[in-house]
Formats: structure tokens, C-alpha cells, sequence
């Protein structure tokens, strides 16, 4: 069984009050299997019947993102952020074209190449990124990518 996760103490240990958006930001990242922007969170805060503020939320997710409770991704979505829960462990994600879902990939497929690379260059390898772009089974049975002939 997986550990429980106390947002209390790790809010505590990031020198941070723990208060209700918090704790429930927190929460909803935690249990997504998909980063999200800060209008998704903010539309499931309200699913929640959280009173909260677009900018509360949005600024919530930033100190929560700073104290590394969060991680903050460079996957575009229009442009916006997305966040997920931290839960120390190296991701790389599938991110789809066409209706822009992003999925988390099992495993890391650099890991031997990043040894072979230390080896090799005498390089100290910190880590990576990599996102892979592709159509998603639903948009390629709607026929994406269009095909031109």
C-alpha cells in the first residue's frame, strides 16, 4: 500500500502555514494522474465548494511550487503552466496534439544512456528532460493528424 502523504507536515517543513486552500490544492494535484493548470485546479476547488479566488489559487500554486511541494512543467498547454504534486520521482510524459492530454510515461528511458554519456564524456549528468508529442488513440481514430494528399 502506497504512504499516506500529511500535507500538514510537509507545508510544516517548507516553513509554510498550513491552511485549507493549501492542504486542498495539495490534495487535488496528489490525486491526478495528469498535471494540471491553475484553471483546472481552480474548477475542481469549486467542485469542492472551496471559496477561492482565481488568484489566490494561482498564487497558491507558485509559493507551493517555489518550496518544491509542487513541480511547475514546461509542457505547453496554450501556453498556461501545469503543475503536479512532487512526489520525488523522475517523469517524462507522452503529450498528445491533438486534444493535448498529457500522460505520464512508466520508467525512465535515458537511464543507461545517461551512464554511457558519464562515462564517456566525464560529464556528472544532474538529470533531463524529455516529453514525447504524438496523437493520443482517441484523436487518431477522429483521423488526426490530417493527412495531405
Amino acid at each position: 500500500m502506497g504512504k499516506t502523504v500529511n500535507y500538514h507536515d510537509d507545508l510544516k517543513q517548507c516553513g509554510l502555514k498550513s491552511t485549507r486552500h493549501r492542504i486542498d490544492i495539495l490534495e487535488i494535484l496528489d490525486h491526478s494522474d495528469e498535471p494540471y493548470t491553475a484553471d483546472q485546479v481552480y474548477l475542481e476547488l469549486i467542485k469542492r465548494a472551496v471559496s477561492i479566488n482565481l488568484s489566490t489559487v494561482y498564487r497558491t500554486l507558485d509559493t507551493l511550487a517555489v518550496n518544491k511541494l509542487l513541480n511547475k512543467l514546461s509542457i505547453s498547454k496554450d501556453g498556461r503552466a501545469l503543475y503536479e504534486y512532487n512526489r520525488r520521482i523522475h517523469r517524462h510524459y507522452l503529450v498528445c496534439l491533438g486534444c493535448k492530454r498529457i500522460k505520464a510515461i512508466d520508467g525512465c528511458p535515458l537511464e543507461a544512456y545517461d551512464k554511457k554519456l558519464e562515462e564517456t564524456t566525464n560529464y556528472t549528468i544532474a538529470g533531463h528532460k524529455l516529453d514525447i508529442y504524438g496523437y493520443c488513440p482517441q484523436c487518431k481514430a477522429l483521423g488526426l493528424p490530417k493527412q495531405n494528399h
